[in-house]
């Protein structure tokens, strides 16, 4: 198994681990927005949808485990590639030739990584450990709503939502690189796809702080 693990830590496995974790997240983003949406329905829709995953709660948790997993070795492949690239790249070269060949999204995609994960330590913890661990008896929906009509929490949760486009634009396009689907016939399509999924995410994230904000629990 040596072989294996040299070639995980390998630059090119490490940006395969990247690729295969990140679009492992997105397609998670894919499923979490669509049970978010749910909050537009109200208290009765959205805690229907608690219920249901309530039901297969063993299931859920196996998946928080693997997910946990996948967040860890993206994270860690993350800053391990960024620090690799801080190094082999001189400082000069950084100034003069990083702007011209590579676009804003994969300049700033640790910074907007960074702030993203930090981000989503606070919302687990406002949110997500409240309901499951904090032994209150309010349901999911009333924890939700309550922090939302707070309006630092739900500038904080836009910002984030829009850096987490910026990242997932870069990522989309730079998963597909990884794999191979970067020639001039292909990648066109992928960064249209890649920008279209970005915006999708954060305009549908994004509208639920919006929406609570104004309109939650009345």
């Amino acid at each position: 198994m040596g072989w294996v693990w040299k070639s995980l830590n390998s630059s090119i496995g490490k940006k395969l681990v990247m690729a295969v974790t990140g679009v492992a997240l997105m397609l998670f983003l894919i499923i979490h927005l669509a049970g978010n949406l749910s909050l537009y329905g109200g208290s009765k829709a959205f805690n229907g949808y608690v219920g249901l995953l309530e039901m297969i709660k063993p299931l859920i948790r196996v998946i928080e485990v693997i997910l946990a997993l996948v967040f860890i070795f993206h994270i860690i492949n993350g800053v391990r590639l960024w620090i690799e690239n801080k190094i082999a790249r001189p400082q000069g070269y950084t100034i003069n030739g990083s702007r011209k060949n590579t676009d804003v999204f994969s300049r700033t995609a640790f910074i907007t990584g960074s702030i993203v994960f930090i981000f989503l330590i606070l919302h687990l913890q406002t949110i997500w450990y409240k309901f499951n661990y904090s032994g209150t008896e309010l349901d999911l929906y009333t924890i939700t709503t309550e922090w939302f009509t707070h309006w630092w929490y739900s500038l904080l949760y836009l910002i984030a939502i829009v850096l987490l486009g910026f990242h997932l634009n870069h990522g989309f396009q730079s998963a597909f690189q990884t794999f191979g689907w970067n020639s001039k016939k292909y990648f066109p399509l992928i960064e249209k796809l890649g920008t279209i999924y970005a915006i999708i995410m954060t305009l549908g994230f994004g509208s639920i702080p919006i929406y609570l904000y104004f309109f939650g629990g009345k």
